[in-house]
């Protein structure tokens, strides 16, 4: 593997942990401070413990963990997108961000298992095979 791949792979692990850590730290600011649904907080704010969940995996740059996160974010895009047409301000800009946070999540987690993917010693093993 050259080294603009391992660049890549690591830029998109360091994306894919960044704005995880941007949802889980959005989640509990809305929910207890920002604009919760009750005034001092709500339970709404355990939504981010699923997030903590892949926090390991991601670290120690498990391929699984990427694919089911890139998965499992669709979960708070579709939570952000609803909240961002239902809510008021600063609710609603808060939901957008959200949304912006799940987008990068999921592209940084399907770009770093495709390049993974491309350089792994199987798709080596069949490029070479090709007449």
């Amino acid at each position: 593997m050259n080294m603009n791949k391992t660049n890549r792979i690591e830029m998109t692990r360091w994306l894919a942990l960044g704005s995880l850590g941007g949802l889980i730290v959005l989640g509990l600011a809305w929910e207890m401070w920002l604009a919760p649904i009750r005034p001092g907080g709500s339970l709404l704010a355990l939504k981010v413990l699923p997030l903590c969940i892949p926090l390991a995996g991601i670290l120690k740059n498990r391929m699984y963990t990427y694919r089911w996160v890139s998965l499992m974010v669709w979960i708070y895009f579709t939570e952000g997108a609803t909240r961002a047409w239902s809510d008021r301000p600063p609710g609603n800009y808060l939901a957008m961000l959200e949304v912006l946070l799940c987008l990068l999540l999921f592209t940084a987690c399907a770009l770093h298992v495709r390049i993974r993917l491309k350089n792994s010693p199987a798709s080596d093993a069949a490029a070479t095979s090709l007449p």
